[in-house]
């Protein structure tokens, strides 16, 4: 019998002072039964960081076609493709081709080191593509916060980030490994 996904419920503020973006968002988190409090929060926090009215979760490890979040526009035309964690080589260049802008967050230390650099070379060429590294002491105080009901708060100003909920405060620790020249958030 196949495992069902555990549904988690967020309440997000986003105070995002670096975009002139204030909005709170009731999200549903399906999780999958194979990911960890810490890949769940990784997306929440991409989330966090990309919000938008139009931003949604896509199916991410239930099906390879579709991103962990994406936006898009009325249309239909896919704006902005986030991956979560260590996506290969052809996945990216994918996205890359049916997305105006791709952003790739990584976390897993070493692991993550050892990916970007056999990697970075084949994805110099895309020019929508960013890819962000989540430091370990940030990915593990954010799975702490994990649970089925969260209420978390996330400021951004000046490039610096911060999420809060009930049991305290985490400063979020990151570095742009490839920026991409389409910017259009």
């Amino acid at each position: 019998m196949a495992l069902k996904a555990t549904i988690c419920r967020a309440a997000l503020q986003v105070a995002d002072m670096d975009r002139n973006y204030y909005a709170e968002h009731a999200l549903t988190v399906a999780r999958h039964p194979s990911e960890t409090d810490e890949r769940m929060m990784v997306r929440l926090l991409a989330f966090a960081l990309n919000a938008h009215e139009h931003l949604a979760f896509g199916k991410g490890l239930s099906d390879t076609d579709e991103p962990d979040l994406w936006q898009k526009d009325l249309t239909g035309a896919i704006e902005l493709w986030i991956d979560v964690g260590l996506p290969d080589e052809r996945a990216i260049r994918q996205a890359c081709h049916r997305a105006k802008q791709v952003v790739v967050y990584t976390y897993g230390g070493r692991k993550a080191d050892l990916w970007w650099e056999k990697i970075q070379g084949e994805l110099k060429p895309l020019k929508n593509l960013t890819v962000i590294k989540i430091a370990p002491e940030t990915t593990r105080a954010l799975a702490a916060f994990a649970q089925r009901y969260l209420n978390l708060h996330c400021s951004i100003q000046d490039g610096a980030m911060s999420i809060v909920d009930e049991n305290g405060s985490v400063p979020v620790e990151m570095a742009v490994l490839k920026k991409g020249e389409t910017e259009g958030r």
